[in-house]
């Protein structure tokens, strides 16, 4: 099955169109939305569907779909989508660049989006509805569970855990055989180096301005 409906009109749904197009066997037929989201009748010149009318247009024998959004509601919205396309019998496929680094298959789940220069060692297991940027080394053994959205640059150490639904700010880094609750959010940069109990915000320390301005800086 080649055809496939994109759920999403934002830059994720750009982005994953994209890469549908010029590095995959799927073509994009249309995208669709719910119904108060829907300002015009296309987006990327192609025809967008009232979600509860994509059925009669592309029924489910027919096309795929992907569900393209970000990390709202810390992925709750996606993962509502992507239950409710699946109630109404949609395969969900996953998108894996070519540009992935990759030694053996891993395990990946359906509706899974994964963009290039990814690192994705031996035994590693990805599950269903995540979104996995670019740039990301995925170390040996280390389990990805459901819903959760990896940034940029992003290290995970072999034998970690990553809990549903949690959300990994760029170039953040984990220390290997660690495990990251559901639903945490890890800021950009920061460096966990233990266990992460579920629910947690764990934001890095920001850069600050020094006193002094960089004119008094002479040597650099």
């Amino acid at each position: 099955m080649n055809e496939v409906v994109l759920f999403g009109i934002g830059q994720i749904a750009e982005v994953a169109h994209f890469y549908l197009t010029y590095d995959s066997p799927y073509e994009v037929k249309a995208f669709t939305v719910d119904r108060e989201f829907i300002r015009d009748d296309r987006f990327c010149g192609l025809p967008l569907i009232p979600f509860d009318e994509v059925e009669r247009h592309f029924p489910p024998s027919e096309a795929a779909m992907l569900i393209a959004v970000g990390y709202a509601g810390l992925n709750s919205l996606r993962r509502e989508k992507y239950e409710q396309a699946k109630k109404r019998g949609y395969q969900l496929i996953s998108y894996v660049s070519s540009g992935t680094s990759q030694w053996t298959k891993p395990t990946i789940g359906d509706n899974c989006l994964i963009l290039e220069d990814t690192t994705i060692q031996p035994f590693v297991h990805i599950g269903n509805n995540v979104t996995i940027w670019s740039g990301n080394h995925l170390g040996h053994h280390c389990r990805i569970k459901d819903n959760a959205f990896i940034s940029s640059h992003v290290v995970i150490s072999g034998g970690t855990e990553i809990g549903e639904n949690c959300f990994l700010g760029v170039n953040s880094t984990f220390r290997d055989h660690i495990r990251v609750g559901a639903r945490c959010i890890i800021g950009a940069g920061a460096l966990i180096l233990e266990d992460c109990e579920e629910d947690g915000l764990y934001p890095a320390v920001a850069a600050a301005r020094a006193k002094i301005p960089s004119s008094r800086i002479k040597k650099i």
